[in-house]
């Protein structure tokens, strides 16, 4: 599975959002499916959300790209450095989490 692809199959088809302010209220609450980091954010950051994702069982991928290759994916024209799966769409996005759990 191309895991760029399915990311951005995400983005146009299903519900996701965007940044660490909102990951970390999602993966407290359990309101994401799958939590996609990119290799480059900060680490007290993804130490908060590993955390949360941990007590809600939370799925996180770590996408090998950085934050700039993540966001040229999901079409913005600015860094993502987290995005929140919600509704995965006609994506195969879940898929991934076989073999690539972090």
């Amino acid at each position: 599975m191309d895991l760029g692809k399915a990311i951005r199959q995400a983005v146009d088809t299903g519900k996701v959002e965007l940044g660490s302010k909102k990951a970390r209220k999602l993966a407290l609450i359990g309101g994401a499916k799958l939590i996609i980091l990119a290799n480059n954010m900060p680490k007290d950051t993804l130490r908060d959300i590993e955390h949360y994702s941990k007590l809600s069982n939370v799925p996180i991928l770590e996408y090998k790209g950085t934050s700039i290759e993540l966001g040229t994916i999901c079409g913005k024209p600015f860094t993502v450095s987290v995005l929140s799966i919600i509704e995965e769409g006609h994506s195969e996005i879940l898929k991934a989490l076989d073999g690539e759990k972090k």
